[in-house]
């Protein structure tokens, strides 16, 4: 088994790909339309299926905003440098709520970024991706 795809709710579904693809630099992999059932997809990622798992971004039509709850969480990204992603995230009008540095109680350096729909998403700074 493996991780296919994660689906996001959106209020908008042209705000949201503007930010997962200009903000975030993923993306768009392909769009599907469902009249009958009056929702859109987009599928976005840095790659495509199999190589990585994707963001779903569904829009159901005419809902403009969801209660976020308090079962979700985070996405969480892999960065070669978090204080490089905070910094060009920002210049690119994205909205960073804590600021690249050491997890509490740890040295993993991470930061986090709120989407338009108010997801969290979280940088983990590694090694392995510069």
């Amino acid at each position: 088994m493996r991780i296919l795809h994660t689906m996001l709710r959106v209020g908008n579904l042209q705000r949201s790909i503007d930010f997962y693809t200009q903000v975030l630099g993923m993306k768009l992999l392909r769009t599907s339309e469902n009249p009958e059932y009056k929702y859109s997809l987009a599928f976005l990622g840095y790659e495509s299926n199999p190589a990585q798992a994707e963001i779903e971004l569904t829009y159901n039509w005419g809902v403009e905003q969801y209660e976020m709850g308090t079962a979700y969480g985070h996405i969480a990204l892999g960065v070669a440098d978090a204080y490089a992603a905070c910094e060009k995230i920002k210049a690119a009008g994205g909205n960073v709520t804590r600021e690249a540095g050491p997890v509490k109680g740890g040295t993993t350096v991470i930061a986090f970024v709120t989407d338009p729909d108010g997801y969290k998403i979280e940088l983990i700074q590694r090694e392995s991706m510069a």
